[in-house]
């Protein structure tokens, strides 16, 4: 019975292994822009529609990243269930998790960067150094996870945005790309600043010592869990009227809900 929950934590890692040979699977996807004879080499079509090599087993990806957000939250219940909490279990989880939703999220990040610099003009001669910094993410992730393992203290919140949220966050911009059907989002997940500045957000977000409320829930109390409702309901109106895009807003609440609640993590 001890072993289960760890099953449960080798599975989020097993997923979070999956998701990465399928985002970095390519396919062809139009991007809607005008036709620039430095694009020729990523391909135009006879209607003069631009095809750029991206990431679009991606999507794939996203949702096994989202299956093992499930298992990661399932193995906490079955070890509180089994009584099977160890400091083994603990640290697999961080080894899953640096996986799951710190190297996936990467790639994710690195795939739209790579898309992103060869739709510039000699674009497809850019070094890597442009995609690099795709990898800041897991390297802060890994630092977050570290800095929790060793602190006892963060038991009703956390000191920064959990790995899994930001991973969560990340894997959603494939689904919104893919689903959206919108010129601007396209223009959008085109242009490597708006994915620099990503990287910068997710990294500064969870290496920083800001609160950030736990999603767990101990009680049946309304007093003690009212945040955690409300944050529900949002998820549930945003994902009827936004889809795809309601897991950036959803996330945006979560870490403003969690700063006005001033939460007391020492």
């Amino acid at each position: 019975m001890k072993q289960i929950p760890n099953i449960f934590t080798l599975l989020n890692l097993f997923l979070g292994c999956v998701a990465i040979i399928y985002i970095v699977q390519p396919g062809l996807a139009p991007v809607f822009r005008e036709v620039n004879p430095e694009y020729l080499a990523a391909g135009v079509n006879n209607d003069g529609t631009q095809y750029v090599s991206v990431p679009e087993q991606a999507v794939i990806g996203s949702i096994l990243i989202g299956a093992a957000a499930v298992v990661d939250f399932l193995d906490g219940f079955v070890a509180r269930l089994f009584k099977a909490t160890s400091d083994i279990g603990k640290q697999l989880d961080s080894l899953a998790d640096v996986v799951s939703f710190g190297v996936a999220p990467g790639m994710i990040i690195y795939e739209f960067l790579r898309m992103s610099v060869a739709l510039q003009t000699n674009g497809l001669d850019a070094g890597i150094i442009w995609l690099l910094p795709a990898f800041i993410v897991p390297c802060a992730g890994a630092y977050r996870l570290a800095r929790f393992n060793i602190d006892t203290r963060q038991v009703n919140g956390f000191k920064g945005v959990p790995i899994p949220a930001a991973g969560l966050l990340i894997a959603s911009f494939p689904l919104i790309y893919w689903f959206s059907g919108t010129e601007w989002i396209t223009g959008l997940f085109t242009n490597k600043w708006f994915w620099y500045g990503i990287i910068i957000i997710a990294s500064w977000l969870m290496v920083s010592t800001l609160p950030m409320m736990a999603l767990k829930f101990k009680n049946f109390s309304l007093q003690d869990n009212w945040p955690k409702l409300l944050l529900a309901i949002v998820a549930i109106i945003a994902a009827i009227f936004l889809q795809w895009l309601a897991v950036p807003l959803v996330f945006v609440v979560y870490v403003l809900l969690s700063l006005l609640l001033k939460l007391n993590v020492s």
